[in-house]
C-alpha cells in the first residue's frame, strides 16, 4: 500500500512544472504561489491516502462484519437446530413420562390383581385345608363303616346261613325218611320249602358279592379281555354239555381294566345270555367291541328271551327281575354288580333288548359317551 502512494506522489510532483524565481534559477527561498499550490497538492494527496486507508479500513471492517454476520447466522442455525433438538428431546421425554405413568398404572393393576389372586389362593388354600379336613373325617369314617359292614356281612353269612342249611337239610329229610306217610301235598309244600331255603342262601351269597365289590381295591392295566370271556364261556359249556350254544368271541379285546373284577363282568353277563337263551334248540352269543362317538365299546349279545325297554330303568337294581323265578332263576343282583364294577372304572353300562328277540348289554371302561 505504501509503494502505491509514493508513486502517486512522484507522479503529482513530477507534473508540476518548475517555476523559475526572479534570479532565473530555482532554487529554495520563500514561497511563491507555485510553491503554496504544490503544497495544497501535496496536502491533498494526504487526505486522498488518509481517505484511502480509511476507505480500505472500512473496507476490512465491512469484510469482518459480513463474516461476523455469517457467524452469526450459523450461530443461529446451529442454535435453532439445537432448539429443534430440545424440543424433539422434551417431546420424547414427555412421551416417556407418558410411557412410565403407563407402566406404573399397569403394574398398579397387576399388583392388584395379584393382590385379589393371593386373596383367593389363601382363601383357596383355607377351603382345602377344611376340605381335607373333612375328608379325612370322611375317610375314617367309611373306614370305620367299611369294617362294621364286613363284620356284618359276616355276621349275616354264619347266622343266617346255619338256620337256613338247617331248614334245608330237615326238609330234605323228612322227605326221604318219611315219603311214605307225607301226602303228594305235604312233599309239594316241603320242596317249595327247600326251594326257598337255597334261594334264600343264593341271595344271601349275592349280597355279600355285592358288598365285597364295592370296598375291592380297582387295579388298573392293559389287559385283553377275550380270553377272560372264552374261560367263561368254558365254564358255561362244561355245568351244562348237552346244551347248543354257538359263541362268537374275537381273537382279541384290549382294554384297561382290573381283570378280577372283569371276570365278574363277564360272569354275569354271559351267565345272563346262556341263560335266557335256554328256550332256544341252538342259541347264539356274541362278545365283541365297536367304537360309537370314537370311543371304544364292549358288548354282550344273546337271541334269548330279551325284555321290554320300557322296563330297562329296573335292569341294574338290586332284587329286581324282568322275569319270574319260574321262568328263569337268579336273584337279580348279579346286574347290579356288573353296574358297580363299570363304575368303579370310570365307565357305564346300559342293556337294549326285545322281547323275544334277544338283548345286548353294552359297557365302557372309561369316561366319556
Amino acid at each position: 500500500m505504501s509503494e502505491n502512494v509514493e508513486a502517486d506522489e512522484r507522479s503529482v510532483s513530477s507534473a508540476i512544472p518548475e517555476i523559475p524565481d526572479e534570479r532565473g534559477d530555482t532554487g529554495s527561498g520563500i514561497d511563491t504561489p507555485p510553491q503554496a499550490a504544490l503544497n495544497t497538492l501535496e496536502d491533498t494527496t494526504e487526505e486522498r491516502l488518509t481517505l484511502r486507508h480509511t476507505q480500505r479500513a472500512m473496507i476490512n471492517i465491512l469484510d469482518d462484519a459480513e463474516e461476523e454476520k455469517l457467524r452469526l447466522r450459523t450461530s443461529q442455525k446451529a442454535l435453532l437446530n439445537i432448539l429443534d433438538d430440545a424440543a424433539e428431546e422434551r417431546a420424547h421425554l414427555a412421551d416417556m413420562q407418558r410411557a412410565v405413568l403407563n407402566i406404573l398404572d399397569d403394574f398398579d393393576l397387576e399388583r392388584q390383581k395379584v393382590e385379589q389372586v393371593n386373596a383367593e389362593l389363601r382363601d383357596e388354600v383355607a377351603v382345602r385345608a377344611r376340605a381335607e379336613k373333612a375328608l379325612r373325617r370322611a375317610h375314617i369314617a367309611t373306614e370305620t363303616a367299611n369294617n362294621e359292614l364286613e363284620a356284618f356281612s359276616y355276621s349275616v353269612a354264619h347266622d343266617l346261613r346255619a338256620p337256613l342249611r338247617s331248614i334245608d337239610g330237615f326238609s330234605q329229610a323228612l322227605i326221604e325218611d318219611c315219603a311214605d306217610s307225607l301226602p303228594p301235598e305235604g312233599k309239594t309244600w316241603l320242596g317249595y320249602v327247600r326251594e326257598s331255603a337255597q334261594h334264600m342262601a343264593q341271595l344271601i351269597d349275592g349280597l355279600l358279592s355285592l358288598s365285597r365289590v364295592g370296598r375291592a381295591e380297582v387295579h388298573r392295566s392293559p389287559i385283553d379281555l377275550a380270553p377272560i370271556a372264552r374261560n367263561v364261556s368254558a365254564r358255561l359249556r362244561r355245568d351244562e354239555p348237552d346244551r347248543s350254544v354257538e359263541f362268537t368271541i374275537p381273537a382279541e379285546m384290549t382294554g384297561d381294566a382290573d381283570a378280577r373284577l372283569l371276570e365278574i363282568v363277564f360272569d354275569n353277563l354271559l351267565g345272563n345270555a346262556w341263560k335266557f337263551s335256554r328256550r332256544r334248540p341252538t342259541a347264539h352269543i356274541e362278545v365283541g367291541q365297536t367304537f360309537q362317538n370314537g370311543q371304544q365299546v364292549n358288548f354282550v349279545r344273546d337271541d334269548g328271551a330279551g325284555f321290554d325297554m320300557a322296563y330297562a330303568g329296573k335292569l341294574f337294581a338290586v332284587f329286581q327281575r324282568l322275569h319270574t323265578l319260574r321262568e328263569f332263576e337268579g336273584t337279580g343282583i348279579g346286574l347290579a354288580n356288573v353296574e358297580r364294577i363299570i363304575h368303579r372304572h370310570g365307565g357305564r353300562i346300559w342293556g337294549v333288548g326285545e322281547v323275544g328277540r334277544g338283548a345286548t348289554f353294552y359297557f365302557t371302561l372309561e369316561e366319556g359317551l
